[in-house]
C-alpha cells in the first residue's frame, strides 16, 4: 500500500475532482443547513410582523451582536437559535474555498511544485489576513 503523502498515491487520483467534490459538497453542506436554521427562525418568530418604516439616520442595519463571533454562535447554536444556525451555514459557505486554497497547496506540496505551493500560500496568507485584520 502506498503513502498517502507520497506523489504516487495522488498521482492514481485526480486531485482536480477532488476540489470540484470538496467545493460542491461544501455548498450543498451549507445549504441544507442554512435551510435548516431558516425553517427552525421561521417557527421561532412566527406571527411577529416586520417593521419596514425608514431607518432613522445613524442607524445601521446589521445583524445582531451574538452573530458576529463564533465563540457566541456555538453555543446559541445548541440551543436551536435559528439565525445562529443560518449564521453557521454562512460560515461554512465562506470556509468552503478557503479549505479549497488550502488543499491546493497542500496537492501541489505532494507534488513537488514548490513555486505553486508558495504562491497559494501567499493567497491563503491574504485571505486569513483580510478575514482576521480586516474585521472592526
Amino acid at each position: 500500500m502506498k503513502h498517502i503523502f507520497s506523489r504516487e498515491f495522488w498521482g492514481e487520483r485526480d486531485v482536480e475532482q477532488y476540489i470540484g467534490k470538496l467545493l460542491r459538497y461544501g455548498v450543498m453542506l451549507s445549504c441544507a443547513i442554512t435551510i435548516f436554521g431558516g425553517i427552525i427562525y421561521l417557527y421561532q418568530h412566527k406571527g411577529i410582523m416586520v417593521d419596514y418604516s425608514p431607518v432613522p439616520t445613524g442607524m445601521s442595519f446589521g445583524v445582531d451582536e451574538y452573530l458576529r463571533e463564533l465563540n457566541t454562535i456555538f453555543p446559541r447554536m445548541l440551543h436551536f437559535d435559528g439565525a445562529a444556525i443560518v449564521q453557521f451555514g454562512v460560515l461554512v459557505l465562506i470556509a468552503t474555498p478557503i479549505i479549497r486554497v488550502a488543499f491546493s497547496a497542500f496537492s501541489f506540496l505532494i507534488e513537488k511544485d514548490y513555486l505553486y505551493v508558495v504562491i497559494t500560500l501567499i493567497v491563503l496568507a491574504i485571505i486569513l489576513a483580510n478575514m482576521l485584520l480586516g474585521l472592526h
